[in-house]
């Protein structure tokens, strides 16, 4: 997938006569609010969970679920509350896809606080959004509020209006 969006991203930089370049853009993500009270799912080749220091890590074609958002990766830690009664973060990382409605990124990796509702995406970031797409060298959704704010050498090109 990285590949096709990384060409296509080339394709608009190629063809679009306005080009962008900002730092710390304010952006919608998703379709939706997220709600992170919602249960996460998780599917993967492997799992290995360790006891003493309350963690488990998934690992192989991992895929998890919280409500209408997907994230995948390689390898995905899983932190758990202290009291065990529940999920603290999760850190995906070895290539990410985040995909929430029409709305998809990537990134080398990422951090979800389920808690506050937040992730931070980090490493070569591409947000593709319909024609639009934008890359970073970081990307924080704020799950809750739909939105999400990139920094660190934004770029984007500007579609005029009528443009294919």
């Amino acid at each position: 997938m990285r590949l096709l969006t990384l060409i296509a991203l080339s394709l608009c930089l190629l063809s679009a006569p306005v080009a962008s370049v900002a730092q710390g853009a304010q952006i919608a993500f998703g379709n939706t609010e997220q709600n992170s009270s919602l249960p996460v799912e998780v599917a993967s080749d492997n799992l290995a969970v360790s006891q003493s220091d309350g963690t488990a890590v998934f690992t192989g074609n991992v895929l998890i679920g919280q409500g209408e958002m997907r994230l995948s990766a390689p390898r995905v830690l899983v932190v758990y509350l202290e009291d065990r009664s529940g999920i603290k973060q999760l850190q995906a990382s070895g290539g990410v896809t985040l995909v929430s409605g029409e709305d998809a990124a990537e990134a080398s990796k990422a951090s979800y606080n389920i808690e506050t509702g937040l992730i931070e995406m980090q490493g070569d970031v591409l947000l593709v959004q319909g024609i639009n797409a934008l890359t970073a060298d970081k990307m924080f959704v704020d799950t809750k509020a739909g939105t999400a704010r990139m920094s660190g050498r934004v770029k984007t090109v500007l579609q005029p209006e009528g443009a294919n």
